[in-house]
């Protein structure tokens, strides 16, 4: 393979300090915002986009890209007072929509489009929150990619925009973007205060009409860093100040019928998650505090003990099964559990007593939102239960099943699914002995009597179930022939409890360890090569991309970090980032765990002369959570330490953040890029459009 002339990149003597561990740090000046810095990742940008896509069969695996490029969650539309709103793209569009209608999926009309805002560059709709009422509409816009959006006021009845939105920036759509009153007088929404890189988040109060947002003080740290947010009861009487984005707990109440009263502490000294809704007089809550692999518990409000889980009525004892969250049906609850990695549903009255299962359309995957938080956000009651399902073959579809049926209704069937594709389920061995889970997707037609091109996708991190749902745009790598793995590690929370913290903070390792053991696992039963085989991963899945890359250059063909954390140590700096390492993976003020954190730095792994796999690092410029300079940093070091002849490739989107509010024709060509420079390395070619 010919080596590339990569851009010219300078050296400093630089260093980094942390709890007095000095780093050499020869790139740092690649975190900076100049116009070096700029023109160089332009330089990279147009490298890696000239070099996929002089490949000759690009176009053909563009279309197959964009076949299977669906929606990430499979978001089902939401009801306010017998109208429904839903997100969706016009036929020709790039950016979605937001429709009403007076049906489930009626033909609907628009109430907003991002292209009023800009025509030339539409912004992306974050979330939607209709008013109880239906009356007004709340709407994030994001115009940079970010995922940081601004809350729109929209009159449903006349489809304009009203003028008494509130201002402050919001971080994200995790926390459902606002919490409407019960009698749709205003909201609650978590907004940020001062610079937004600070990462400091604020609980607002906004009223319709009003001049301004109201800061509301909730009875939490001054300094915390974590996430929070107010819900309300379904009755409109109770405030619920619920905090922390992997293990939430209902840390106070309000009771908005005499608010004189102030906000009560409630859950507020327990590590554990306790993530449910006010039904009634109690909350009633999945948590894993006493049950590593989750029950169902219900609390009064009116407890003096909220806080010890003796005094707590369990509703669903633990059992094999994970359970992960709850909704409201009616007067059941239907419980979303994990069985082995795949999604159950199971439903109980509000005492607890069995009443069945909803018949599931396949194995596969509930829509869930990878934090917990996020569930306590979102629709949580119901009088019906309407969710989004795929498995690894087919997309998403929006389902509906009634309480006392036998059966669910297709809302919206999966528009696209792969064809003549064979699911198998596999467990492989990791250094301690730990069975770990994965599952492997190919054509029938795959000889599998021989070593075939695979791709492990893989996460393990923060408590963050990795689903076994539709592989999205890596479906055009299994329709060429390829075998696709999806890997679940430690750290996750797949398999409850013990198997996030199994991969978490001093165990982190683990979750590295993990992937190496599906990695050996396939290679020891024949089924690939060191020669066929890729990894790839997002976000904390793209850390553990560059820790396979450093750790194990020797077992991959190549590597595709996505929008990854690449300077554990250098994160430390910045407010989100330490936020993300003390959550997930140290202590930044404990000189030992700074040493320990630097033994998985990819960055920091680098060594000059080791032959490294071929890699597309693959970034946006806009991203609030892993900043750029990650990917610019780690790719001028590997670049000036290759010492074979494999590519390193690093192409950073601009205006595209972490890939949440990314518009489809991006990611179409995102994911066309990354995906042509894996196959080019693994011998793949897409099929005749």
């Amino acid at each position: 393979m010919t080596r590339i002339d990569y851009p010219s990149t300078r050296t400093t003597s630089a260093t980094d300090e942390r709890c007095g561990v000095v780093f050499q740090d020869p790139y740092h000046w690649l975190e900076e915002d100049t116009q070096e810095v700029r023109d160089w990742q332009r330089a990279q940008a147009t490298l890696a986009s000239d070099h996929v896509r002089a490949w000759p069969h690009y176009d053909a695996l563009k279309q197959s890209v964009g076949r299977y490029l669906g929606s990430r969650f499979g978001a089902p539309p939401r009801e306010a007072n017998g109208l429904w709103f839903r997100t969706e793209a016009p036929a020709g569009t790039t950016q979605a929509c937001v429709l009403v209608a007076d049906t489930l999926l009626g033909e609907g009309r628009i109430v907003f489009d991002p292209r009023w805002e800009n025509p030339q560059s539409p912004p992306f709709v974050s979330w939607i929150a209709p008013s109880p009422d239906g009356k007004v509409l709340a709407v994030g816009v994001c115009a940079d990619g970010s995922e940081n959006n601004t809350i729109r006021l929209i009159d449903v009845d006349t489809a304009t925009l009203r003028g008494d939105a509130p201002t402050e920036l919001l971080m994200d759509s995790w926390l459902g973007g606002v919490q409407w009153l019960g009698d749709s007088s205003g909201f609650y929404f978590t907004g940020l205060t001062g610079p937004k890189h600070a990462f400091r988040q604020q609980v607002f109060l906004h009223r319709l009409g009003a001049a301004a947002a109201e800061p509301i003080q909730v009875p939490l740290p001054a300094d915390s860093q974590e996430y929070r947010g107010v819900t309300v009861s379904r009755c409109g009487r109770w405030a619920v100040l619920h905090y922390r984005l992997g293990s939430p707990a209902p840390a106070a109440l309000l009771d908005l019928s005499d608010p004189s009263g102030g906000w009560r502490p409630f859950v507020s000294k327990l590590e554990g998650t306790v993530a449910g809704l006010v039904v009634g007089d109690r909350y009633i809550a999945a948590t894993d505090v006493g049950a590593a692999r989750g029950r169902v518990v219900a609390i009064p409000l009116d407890s003096p003990t909220p806080n010890d889980p003796a005094t707590w009525e369990v509703l669903v004892p633990e059992s094999e099964s994970v359970v992960r969250s709850l909704k409201l049906v009616g007067e059941h609850l239907y419980v979303n559990e994990f069985v082995d990695t795949y999604a159950r549903v199971s439903i109980v009255t509000l005492d607890g007593a069995p009443v069945g299962q909803v018949p599931l359309p396949g194995k596969g995957a509930i829509s869930e939102l990878p934090f917990l938080i996020m569930h306590v956000f979102g629709v949580t009651a119901s009088d019906q239960f309407l969710f989004g399902f795929s498995t690894l073959t087919s997309a998403w579809g929006v389902y509906l099943h009634k309480p006392g049926a036998d059966h669910v209704e297709t809302v919206k069937a999966p528009d696209v699914t792969i064809e003549n594709a064979v699911i198998e389920d596999h467990w492989a061995i990791s250094a301690d002995g730990s069975r770990v889970p994965y599952h492997t997707v190919r054509l029938a037609s795959v000889d599998v009597t021989k070593p075939q091109p695979t791709l492990i996708y893989a996460y393990g991190g923060f408590n963050a179930p990795w689903l076994p749902q539709f592989p999205g745009p890596m479906a055009a790598f299994v329709a060429a022939g390829g075998v696709y793995v999806h890997g679940h590690l430690r750290g996750g929370g797949e398999l409850g409890l013990d198997w996030w913290r199994g991969g978490s903070l001093k165990n982190k390792h683990n979750g590295y360890l993990d992937l190496y053991a599906i990695a050996e696992d396939l290679i020891a039963s024949d089924r690939t090569t060191p020669q066929l085989l890729g990894v790839t991963g997002g976000s904390n899945g793209g850390l553990l991309a560059g820790v396979a890359i450093t750790q194990r250059p020797h077992l991959w063909r190549v590597a595709i970090p996505r929008v990854p954390l690449f300077d554990v140590i250098g994160a430390m700096r910045d407010a989100y980032g330490r936020y993300v390492i003390a959550f997930e993976f140290g202590d930044p003020d404990d000189a030992d765990e700074v040493r320990r954190m630097a033994s998985f730095s990819p960055y920091h792994l680098v060594k000059k002369g080791v032959t490294y796999p071929a890699v597309f690092i693959d970034a946006g410029d806009t991203d609030p959570r892993c900043p750029p300079w990650h990917a610019r940093k780690f790719a001028a070091r590997l670049q000036a330490a290759q010492g074979g002849d494999a590519p390193i490739l690093v192409h950073i989107w601009e205006n595209v953040g972490h890939g949440w509010a990314t518009p489809k024709d991006i990611q179409i060509e995102e994911n066309t890029e990354w995906l042509a420079f894996a196959m080019q390395c693994l011998g793949l070619t897409p099929p005749a459009p």
